[in-house]
């Protein structure tokens, strides 16, 4: 999205003596600030939704481990195992987590549309 941003408006603060870091911050990120805010909240729901890399690569841990080379524990194979139990309340548990996990994604957008909403237009 910063290389969508016309040449012309960098050249146009460059020409007014805005020094390079300014032109970047001030000029180049607002005028991309709307693509960069949608790729960044379609790259957390991609990852918030990307459950197979997380099956196969972190195997899992039911404990809490500061350890990084170690298995970790995560919600997707959480809510995979319990899904797969035969007990009721762990497929109950199971469907609250993937609740849980479709709430933070809509949560996350609304804050962001409205934090990031262009207060210009009516």
């Amino acid at each position: 999205m910063l290389r969508l941003v016309p040449g012309s408006l960098r050249e146009a603060a460059f020409a007014l003596g805005a020094p390079r870091w300014k032109v970047a911050s001030m000029v180049t990120l607002r005028a991309a600030k709307s693509g960069v805010v949608t790729g960044l909240l379609l790259a957390i729901a991609r990852i918030s939704g990307e459950t197979a890399p997380l099956l196969f690569t972190a195997l899992n841990n039911q404990f809490f481990s500061t350890n990084m080379s170690a298995p970790l524990s995560n919600l997707p194979v959480v809510i995979f195992q319990f899904a797969m139990s035969p007990y009721d309340n762990w497929v109950r548990l199971a469907w609250g987590g993937a609740l849980l996990i479709t709430l933070a994604v809509l949560v996350l957008n609304i804050v962001a549309r409205v934090f990031f909403r262009d207060r210009s237009a009516g």
